[in-house]
């Protein structure tokens, strides 16, 4: 069974901006040109909210969130490096991201994510998240699913 570690970091993290290239790449991939236009929301030029998990020594997968509204927070960048799938890291990181979110107050989590991300999906419904409205910047945007939670 899987050692997992999970700490509490900024942006700065050498390990997080790492895996944040790793998830741009897989998503390139996955989606392609479409990718492009989803960049620009993907920036994330400093947080405080970041979490990385670890099997043992070996960083695996990260997730942060920022503030939306007083009552709100927006999950970013979950990501788990494919050979770590689907052994608790993902569920790992989203717990302790809401647990975070919930010390600092805020009530509800939201995110979004795309329609091809089927495994992301099954995840958030899995951890309580329900289908919501698109919100922001990915109102009429056929290809992103937007998902909400109480905490």
């Amino acid at each position: 069974m899987q050692k997992i570690n999970i700490q509490r970091c900024s942006s700065e993290n050498k390990d997080f901006r790492e895996l944040i290239r790793l998830l741009d790449t897989e998503l390139d991939t996955r989606y392609g040109t479409l990718q492009k236009e989803y960049n620009q929301y993907n920036q994330i030029e400093y947080l405080e909210t970041v979490v990385v998990a670890y099997d043992e020594e070996k960083s695996v997968g990260c997730g942060c969130f920022k503030k939306l509204d007083d009552q709100s927070v927006e999950m970013k960048r979950v990501f788990v490096q494919s050979d770590y799938r689907g052994k608790g890291f993902a569920s790992a990181i989203l717990e302790e991201l809401e647990r975070w979110a919930k010390e600092k107050g805020f009530l509800y989590s939201i995110l979004e994510t795309g329609v091809k991300q089927h495994e992301a999906i099954s995840l958030y419904q899995k951890k309580g998240y329900v289908i919501t409205d698109n919100f922001g910047q990915y109102v009429g945007n056929q290809n992103s699913i937007c998902m909400k939670k109480a905490l």
